[in-house]
């Protein structure tokens, strides 16, 4: 069950010249553990704006952030899920969205599962590798390898019920919440 949990990121960008080159080639190094929980999130790359600003000159992900993107902005990361424990299932929710930097969760009328959460925004998620079940309000959806899903702001879990890791891509992009009043 052991996973090498590094991940190379190349980042390019302009020289003063206007020719295409790589700025950043290595391990991406902001990379956190969920502690209790035993998540790999490695942050791969983070927007401010939309449209985005480019050629920075700045390594974007060289910050702390939760799972929501910033306004208005996009995230985009590799998180290694474990296969799920009794501890870690056992953990209270709100420490663990604590934890993960998230206010939205489910209504409060006691979530299916501690990892029950939902960030305003549109969220991409690839399986890389392994399989794992998105637990949503009443049902559940068991993805594998290869499969896509985007998420809209809906309360999910990411539970990992094999017996090895499970790694993910997840984009996401700031969104309207559909179950919050517009100014």
């Amino acid at each position: 069950m052991s996973m090498d949990h590094r991940i190379r990121r190349i980042v390019t960008g302009h020289d003063a010249h206007g020719k295409a080159i790589v700025e950043i080639d290595g391990f991406a190094p902001n990379q956190k553990t969920r502690e209790g929980a035993g998540f790999v999130s490695t942050l791969l790359w983070v927007t401010d704006e939309t449209p985005a600003q480019l050629d920075t000159k700045t390594d974007r992900a060289a910050r702390t952030i939760g799972v929501p993107p910033p306004s208005r902005g996009s995230v985009f990361r590799i998180v290694d899920f474990p296969p799920i424990t009794a501890e870690a299932e056992a953990m209270k929710q709100e420490d663990l969205l604590k934890a993960m930097g998230v206010d939205q969760h489910a209504d409060g009328k006691g979530a299916r599962h501690a990892y029950m959460h939902r960030t305003p925004s549109v969220d991409y998620a690839i399986v890389l590798s392994g399989e794992i079940d998105m637990l949503l309000d009443d049902s559940e959806v068991h993805m594998k390898a290869g499969d896509i899903m985007v998420q809209q702001g809906t309360n999910h879990a990411w539970v990992n019920r094999s017996h090895d890791f499970c790694r993910l891509a997840f984009v996401l992009i700031d969104g309207i919440d559909p179950l919050q009043p517009q100014a």
